[in-house]
């Protein structure tokens, strides 16, 4: 099946990232990692409105949320708490300093624990990556990643995107104590380059197309189901929101585009008929 995303916002990002739904505050936040700004926003029906924003020095790869409202950002290669009042504090380092690398993707697993990884700002290959918050003890789950992006939990497993490669890893993973087991490909894209991602409640994947300027459903096993057409060539990622789940909302970016079209940089919206898994809350403790 096809469907055709429409333009969301008035806001134009250089790099519009993370889609997160707060369901209890009844808000989208979203990234501009070039901009360094988390946003927060309404959704209207398909149309998203900002309603405010937090700007940090450097890139900001990813935003998360607490049940209270506290907000978990990746920042250029540390993590940090943004309590509801505003204050900010550094919990982890993620990064080395000098490392020519950013954070990118993150994600929240079912537990709550806080999953970021990262991409190269140089020329390096194959050492970028994935870890993860439980607390304030950091794990690393790869170090040998080219450029980490999207991750989504389906029964008992977490899906990962290595997008250079083009390669969706797949391993077994207990949210209840953490372990995982031994990383495996569980397909991968040729087509495009494979970006953000997130799961529906039917077990399938939604993954961000960038270079093809579309969202595609795939099965965990990679056959296509589905694709969402925004006509803005560097689609980044997915997720869905509203109070029913039902609103698939799309970022895009005009980073890297030579002449950009008036909708890239947008965040766009579709419906495409099913619905999503409600985000967890990132857990502090």
């Amino acid at each position: 099946m096809t469907f055709t995303a429409v333009p969301a916002s008035a806001g134009v990002h250089a790099l519009g990232e993370g889609p997160v739904w707060d369901a209890a505050r009844q808000r989208l936040l979203w990234v501009d990692i070039v901009a360094g700004t988390v946003y927060e926003g309404r959704l209207y029906g398909d149309a998203i409105t900002v309603t405010g924003s937090h700007a940090f020095d450097g890139t900001v790869g990813a935003v998360a949320v607490a049940a209270d409202g506290t907000l978990l950002v990746a920042g250029q290669s540390t993590l940090i708490r943004v309590g509801t009042d505003g204050s900010r504090k550094e919990l982890a380092r993620v990064l080395p300093e000098g490392v020519r690398s950013r954070l990118n993707d993150g994600a929240v697993d079912p537990a709550g624990r806080f999953l970021i990884g990262s991409l190269a700002q140089d020329d390096r290959h194959g050492q970028e990556v994935l870890a993860r918050l439980d607390g304030t003890s950091l794990t690393y789950l790869d170090t040998d990643l080219v450029l980490s992006n999207g991750l989504a939990w389906v029964d008992g497993r977490l899906y990962s995107v290595d997008t250079v490669p083009g390669t969706i890893w797949v391993r077994d993973y207990d949210a209840e104590t953490g372990e995982t087991g031994p990383r495996r490909e569980a397909f991968t894209i040729t087509d495009g380059s494979p970006d953000g991602m997130c799961a529906d409640a039917e077990g399938n994947l939604w993954i961000a197309n960038w270079g093809l300027g579309r969202v595609e459903c795939r099965s965990t096993a990679g056959k296509l189901l589905g694709v969402v057409e925004t006509g803005a060539p560097h689609t980044s990622c997915p997720a869905f929101a509203g109070p029913d789940l039902d609103v698939l909302v799309i970022t895009t970016a005009t980073t890297g585009l030579s002449e950009p079209g008036p909708d890239d940089g947008r965040l766009f919206t579709a419906r495409v008929g099913v619905r999503g898994l409600p985000a967890p809350y990132w857990n502090p403790f």
